[in-house]
């Protein structure tokens, strides 16, 4: 059954209800200014026009009694949808470039090049990514130095990730393999499913069908 978002709102509003929500600790990589970092060219305007424009791109962590899980995830500005995405016990080059290679299958040959906008973090400016990048004549983009409303629409992903599915549920008693798969679960709910007021109360897959664009 289907309940009208005003009907939700009306009824959280009448039962006081008041989300769960925890301050989130973030993840830090910046290393110093390991190379040249590239200018800004996103400068905040996290809108496209159409799907490879825009990529932005992060490294969050979530920590449960087992130990540390790292999800990196490539999102579209287009519509918010995750082009590809990595999760593992090492916040490593290994995590990064093997998301970006996903990425990077993902665009057609002769399409426009995206825009890789990501923080200052050391992932970002080590040989091998540099070299994926270079190769697949992909645009790079940096945020200013400690400056996360630079990447606020990937941020937006790690804060709805952590209320929906983090800080709802114990994980005292999951192991690692299990909140890995539970994460990645969530992530594809995320891009299959989960509707967006902005997207017309359309999950991505159904907006860009909605505009004749295939996914």
């Amino acid at each position: 059954m289907t309940i009208p978002e005003k009907v939700v709102r009306r009824l959280i509003r009448e039962e006081s209800l008041v989300p769960a929500l925890r301050k989130r600790r973030r993840y830090g990589s910046y290393m110093g200014e390991i190379s040249p970092a590239p200018d800004n060219l996103l400068n905040r305007d996290f809108t496209a026009s159409a799907p490879n424009r825009k990529w932005l791109t992060d490294i969050t962590e979530s920590q449960i009694p087992t130990g540390k899980i790292y999800l990196s995830p490539m999102i579209d500005c287009f519509d918010g949808l995750a082009v590809s995405w990595s999760i593992g016990t090492r916040p490593d080059a290994e995590l990064v470039n093997t998301m970006l290679d996903a990425a990077i299958n993902t665009v057609v040959a002769g399409d426009d090049r995206p825009v890789v906008h990501s923080d200052r973090g050391g992932h970002y400016r080590w040989p091998g990514w540099l070299t994926r990048i270079a190769e697949a004549r992909l645009v790079r983009s940096m945020s200013r130095k400690a400056c996360s409303p630079d990447n606020a629409a990937c941020e937006g992903l790690f804060g709805r990730l952590k209320n929906e599915l983090f800080y709802a549920r114990d994980w005292l008693a999951t192991t690692i393999d299990e909140f890995i798969a539970e994460l990645d679960a969530y992530v594809r709910w995320y891009n299959e499913a989960r509707i967006k007021m902005s997207l017309g109360s359309r999950s991505p897959p159904e907006h860009r069908k909605a505009l004749g664009i295939g996914v």
